[in-house]
């Protein structure tokens, strides 16, 4: 259904997971005949699951955890964890703070800069507790340490945004990072998204990446949804 928005502007409705309901099929299965395996880029695991790149979610502990459990944890490149030795005190002073002064808080406290030891470190720290290192940066992040990353010894990089495509268009002085060439250079498999339509679905598949993300953000905690 098209809506309109403005002088011969129109858009389309689309729907989240949370609209939609699953029909059961004809056939009915026994519980003991389910499978949930499930492989990408070579990595198998047991439990369809991957829970999402974020700081309130995934940590160094909570990436192990979820690989020893059979499903798999993404760690946040660009944030708290790789910009600060000791993260705890910092999830702490979060977790404390109030609605009202939590955006001035985050502004301080991610204008700490990247450290390229600290994406090193919690990678080997995930593969010393034998874990599956899956980590996630944006396409600026993967174009300034995609290398550094596969060297560190880490199992699959995730590019995110909010939306992610083949035909980026930016300043002539910023060099946009061409997924294609990146899918074919890191010796690591390569996840993109995120994307909403069959279009742009189908021209990341065709950069050669492991998977792609469908959808925007990471669900209700998502301010893009909002």
């Amino acid at each position: 259904m098209n809506i309109e928005i403005g002088r011969g502007k129109s858009a389309r409705r689309a729907y989240g997971i949370d609209e939609i309901a699953l029909v059961p099929g004809q056939r009915t299965l026994d519980p003991s005949l389910a499978d949930t395996k499930w492989q990408i880029g070579g990595i198998d695991r047991e439990i369809p699951i991957i829970a999402s790149a974020m700081d309130g979610v995934v940590d160094v502990r909570m990436a192990i955890l979820l690989s020893e459990l059979g499903a798999m944890g993404v760690l946040n490149l660009e944030g708290i964890q790789t910009r600060y030795a000791d993260p705890q005190p910092i999830l702490e002073r979060i977790a404390s703070v109030g609605n009202h002064e939590f955006v001035s808080l985050m502004q301080q406290l991610y204008a700490e800069p990247i450290k390229p030891e600290l994406i090193e470190l919690r990678i080997k720290e995930i593969k010393a507790g034998g874990g599956i290192a899956a980590v996630s940066g944006t396409p600026a992040a993967a174009s300034k340490y995609g290398q550094a990353v596969a060297k560190s010894g880490a199992d699959i990089f995730f590019v995110q945004a909010t939306v992610v495509s083949t035909a980026f268009l930016s300043p002539e002085s910023i060099a946009s990072l061409d997924l294609t060439q990146f899918c074919q250079e890191m010796p690591i498999p390569v996840i993109l998204g995120n994307c909403v339509t069959y279009e742009v679905a189908m021209n990341l598949m065709k950069t050669g990446a492991a998977g792609i993300l469908v959808g925007i953000g990471p669900g209700a905690a998502c301010t893009s949804r909002g």
